[in-house]
């Protein structure tokens, strides 16, 4: 099994390519797909899923061209509603890729379609978390940008949200699972990520602010929303 992060620093982005036995996941394309085709070719491998955490506020994705051009499907997770031919998954199924299997997990609170993918090798273990804006290394998603497009949603209510997907969906996970997020430090997505790209989860419980074990809901809310500045314009306008 085959997981690489292609990473921009840039726009402090990470989008990841996994394969197992001649068939290809996309995880958060970027919006030039020649990197993801060229890599899968080099593999004689077909990309068959072209995974979106979420909808993306700060760089244009290439989901759509990397479908047109690879024939693999653009999976989102519940609450989803492009304007585009995609697949939808229900949260906890479970997606086929060659030997591997991929578990949807619903996680909103960064947006209300955000989703993590949780990935089990050949031999079934649960190895990789790809956990979107919902959790960064250092940090959690900032909770106050699908707001901005939702007027009925405030940050505090996203924040909750945001609680409870992590401690229902992501902190009772194993200590020893990688987490690989789209972010890193420089992003404007989160206000404390670190420069580093990966890390254990069991790592991220002991030292990250959010996942305090002993945090109450109304403390993760006053923590997360404190010290936000305003997001980038642009932001306003999702792929």
């Amino acid at each position: 099994m085959i997981i690489e992060q292609i990473y921009t620093g840039c726009l402090a982005q990470g989008a990841y390519y996994i394969e197992s036995n001649g068939e290809a996941a996309i995880i958060d394309p970027l919006r030039e797909v020649s990197p993801y085709m060229e890599r899968a070719r080099k593999n004689n491998a077909k990309i068959k899923y072209v995974l979106e955490t979420h909808f993306h506020a700060d760089f244009v994705s290439g989901h759509i061209d990397l479908a047109k051009e690879s024939g693999a499907e653009i999976v989102y997770g519940p609450n989803a509603k492009p304007d585009f031919d995609f697949y939808r998954a229900k949260d906890g199924e479970v997606l086929q890729l060659g030997e591997a299997k991929i578990k949807v997990l619903h996680t909103p609170g960064h947006t209300m379609e955000s989703t993590c993918f949780l990935i089990s090798d050949e031999q079934g273990k649960e190895i990789a978390l790809f956990s979107g804006d919902t959790l960064f290394i250092g940090d959690v998603g900032r909770p106050d940008l699908a707001q901005k497009l939702v007027s009925e949603l405030t940050s505090e209510m996203l924040a909750g949200y945001l609680f409870d997907s992590l401690r229902n969906k992501i902190m009772p996970l194993s200590d020893d699972i990688m987490v690989y997020p789209p972010h890193g430090a420089g992003s404007a997505c989160g206000k404390n990520m670190s420069k580093e790209t990966t890390d254990l989860l069991g790592n991220q419980k002991k030292t990250n602010y959010a996942l305090r074990a002993d945090m109450s809901k109304d403390e993760f809310i006053k923590e997360v929303t404190d010290g936000l500045l305003p997001p980038p314009s642009y932001f306003l306008k999702t792929s």
